[in-house]
């Protein structure tokens, strides 16, 4: 794949040659003729210094800004009197010169601890040494122990394991491995056995084992049971407080509405054992709370945050994957009294946010309160029970959080849900900085949204009144089709975040913010083409509201006209299902209309669009007519092909700091953040290598959707009743001549 311009400046070796400027050494071409070049003398190599003043000015600016942008470039060189390309190159040197020192400094501290241990080690195996058996004071290994008794012994406990497994499996109904299988075979160290390396691709439908990262050992044993229990019932009365308690534990800002919990009165009313802790200054601490109402009864909401598999489709676009490692505690009728340990993983639709991974405790007990029954489901962390596993990057600690579920008439829910965690403080791509630090990206305003949108679509999947527009024979072929659907936005989401270990590498010069990412994928497994699949995704911060843009993608009339998403042909909708009270959430199966002189066959294309306060989603994939047919027939779906590609728009608050910008009428603008996610298949052999025109091709792609969008939103603000192409350069066409090349 391609560096990036801190790993070696290798896309701009030739322009330093040619400028002269920054602090490399420059010299003259020597490739011309040897006739020539034999005539005339070797020039002397050029170098140029900078002056006290300018390094002072290019060292304040690169404080606040190590990425200065073409304006900033071109302001430092008039002021300073150097090449913008010799103010471009500083830069690119000093970041290479910070990283390297980083590095020097991170190796120092590992070095020193490397040196700790060893000490330790020796220490301990001179305590060893000393040791004396109790019984005989004697050595605590008898010496009188031969090899040959040894090894009889081992043969017969292996011999006697397998005998337990091979019962063990008849009652179970699956093989129980030996511990011989469980062990490696030698002592030679595979990078691969680390859980936080997953060198190969994760699949759409995460129901393998192997997708998760590997702690076998991570068991509660008996007495760790009871002290879970008993932290569990702290848990479950600090959320049922926090929950219901108002000012002075939570105080709303006037700005947004939102609540922001007193850490102060925090560490006053509760004194539980998992608050004890001392808080590091590395860890930032968020916590919100947030009230709706849902459309669903609080035993189906129980009943799906106790199902790993059910709480992953609840929030496809917050839960990359999760499993129930062990269930500590059944309780009654598996859900009151309810006691597991879990593992989740959680991301933002974007590769440039690194997931939040973390092994968790869920307990579920239902209360009286005020005489009305409530569901309270409470997360805490995993301390002091196994702190040997493996941490995830940013370090990131799931303090106890929730929800309270109290029953409504008709079928409908009341939830508050509180969220509140620990996480490391690492740098964040400035693009998304405020996303973050304000809460919006893991809160529990955006749970709850999510919360709603899915409930209102599985109560549509659910209902039989709903007359649906087009070519949908009966009930069971919406449910179906709807299911596709559901499985396309998964893999969606999945596709285009950092979940599952996935690498995404930065495309050089591809923009001035420096967000757009690539990456590949090997795919040989049902539910996608198989080949090799390359994906490409941009964010990029727009001054319209997130509503405006959300309508302009998911109206096929309009999209249309932009025509690097339709390839130039026109759209015709042909099946409609409403998911929600949202005119914009709806589910449409569209007619690919192509020219009556054009070789390409007619299709369809399956889209789903959502949208709720917490941001919205477009996502499509083409289908042939004969997949459709089986959908709709209930055949098995899980085999039908989907590439999907889509948008995810996410509203941004009002910034009053340096960020927010200023439209024509003087006031100032929040705007939204536009993520837009393509994918191809390069080639039908897996193992098959990319090729750099094709990084192009999409790359070329994807900046001219991203130009269209522009100019329609721009066009559309100017005048709402007209809509014009963007004139970009490049288009579909060429793109998706130059990806088949």
């Amino acid at each position: 794949m391609i560096p990036k311009e801190e790993n070696g400046l290798l896309l701009g070796g030739k322009e330093d040659m040619e400028s002269g400027s920054g602090n490399e050494l420059q010299a003259e071409d020597k490739t011309g003729n040897e006739e020539n070049s034999s005539e005339q003398p070797l020039k002397k190599k050029r170098y140029h210094r900078h002056t006290a003043r300018q390094i002072q000015e290019l060292e304040a600016v690169f404080r606040e800004s190590p990425h200065p942008d073409d304006k900033q470039r071109m302001r430092l060189s008039q002021e300073l009197g150097l090449k913008p390309r010799q103010v471009k190159f500083w830069f690119q040197n000093r970041r290479t010169q910070m990283k390297a020192q980083q590095h020097r400094s991170e190796n120092a501290i590992l070095r020193a601890e490397n040196e700790s241990l060893k000490n330790e080690f020796f220490l301990l195996q001179a305590e060893l040494s000393k040791l004396i058996c109790p019984n005989c004071d004697g050595p605590p290994v008898p010496g009188g122990v031969s090899f040959e008794e040894l090894r009889i012994e081992n043969a017969r406990l292996g011999e006697e394991l397998e005998r337990v497994c091979a019962i063990a499996s008849r009652y179970m109904g699956r093989p129980i491995q030996t511990m011989g299988a469980l062990m490696p075979p030698s002592l030679d160290l595979d990078m691969n056995m680390y859980p936080r390396h997953f060198p190969e691709p994760m699949a759409p439908i995460l129901s393998e084992a192997a997708s998760f990262p590997e702690n076998n050992n991570l068991f509660l044993m008996a007495e760790e049971k009871t002290i879970a229990m008993e932290l569990a019932m702290s848990a479950v009365d600090e959320l049922v407080k926090m929950c219901r308690t108002n000012e002075p534990l939570w105080i709303r800002n006037i700005e947004n509405g939102k609540e922001l919990l007193n850490l102060e009165e925090h560490a006053k009313v509760f004194h539980w054992p998992l608050n004890l802790e001392q808080r590091s200054s590395e860890f930032r601490i968020e916590a919100s709370r947030d009230r709706a109402v849902v459309i669903m009864n609080s035993m189906t909401l129980v009943d799906a945050f106790l199902d790993a598999n059910k709480w992953t489709e609840l929030f496809p676009s917050i839960v990359a994957r999760a499993k129930s490692v062990q269930v500590i505690s059944p309780g009654v009728s598996g859900t009151d009294g309810c006691l597991q340990l879990m593992y989740a993983e959680l991301q933002v639709l974007s590769p440039l946010l690194p997931t939040r991974e973390a092994y968790f405790l869920r307990y579920c007990q239902q209360q009286n309160l005020d005489d009305e029954t409530y569901w309270a489901i409470v997360d805490f962390p995993l301390d002091g029970f196994h702190n040997n596993l493996q941490s995830s990057f940013p370090l990131y600690k799931r303090r106890p959080s929730g929800c309270l579920i109290h029953d409504m008439p008709n079928g409908y829910s009341r939830v508050t849900w509180v969220e509140r965690a620990e996480i490391e403080e690492k740098p964040i791509h400035q693009i998304f900085s405020h996303f973050v630090q304000s809460g919006m990206a893991f809160g529990a305003n955006r749970w709850l949204a999510v919360l709603e949108r899915q409930c209102e679509r599985i109560a549509s999947l659910l209902a039989r009144n709903i007359t649906d527009i087009g070519v949908i024979p009966s009930p069971e072929a919406r449910k179906n089709l709807m299911r596709l659907a559901q499985r396309m936005i998964r893999t969606f989401c999945v596709n285009i975040s950092s979940s599952g270990g996935q690498l995404w590498t930065a495309i050089p010069d591809s923009s001035d913010d420096d967000t757009v990412r690539i990456t590949t994928r090997e795919v040989t497994e049902p539910g996608q083409p198989n080949g090799l699949i390359l994906c490409v995704v941009s964010t990029t911060w727009l001054p319209y509201p997130h509503h405006h843009v959300f309508d302009l993608l998911r109206d096929e009339r309009r999209r249309a006209q932009l025509e690097v998403l339709s390839n130039g042909n026109a759209l015709h909708e042909v099946a409609h299902i409403a998911n929600g009270a949202h005119p914009g959430n709806c589910i449409s199966l569209l007619r690919i209309d192509v020219a009556s002189n054009s070789s390409q066959q007619v299709g369809l294309m399956l889209q789903e669009s959502c949208t709720d306060r917490s941001g919205s989603l477009v996502v499509y994939s083409t289908v042939d007519v004969d997949s459709v047919h089986l959908a709709m027939n209930g055949e098995d779906q899980s085999c039908i092909p989907l590439l999907p590609l889509g948008f995810f728009v996410t509203p941004m608050e009002l910034i009053k700091e340096a960020g927010s910008t200023e439209e024509a009428n003087g006031h100032r603008s929040a705007g939204s953040l536009l993520t837009v996610g393509l994918q191809v298949l390069a080639s039908t052999v897996p193992s098959a290598k990319i090729n750099l025109s094709s990084i192009a091709a999409i790359n070329n792609h994807l900046c001219t959707a991203v130009h269209q969008i522009r100019a329609a939103l721009s066009s559309s603000s100017s005048n709402p009743s007209c809509l014009v192409k963007g004139n970009a350069s490049g288009s579909c066409s060429e793109a998706a001549d130059a990806l088949e090349k």
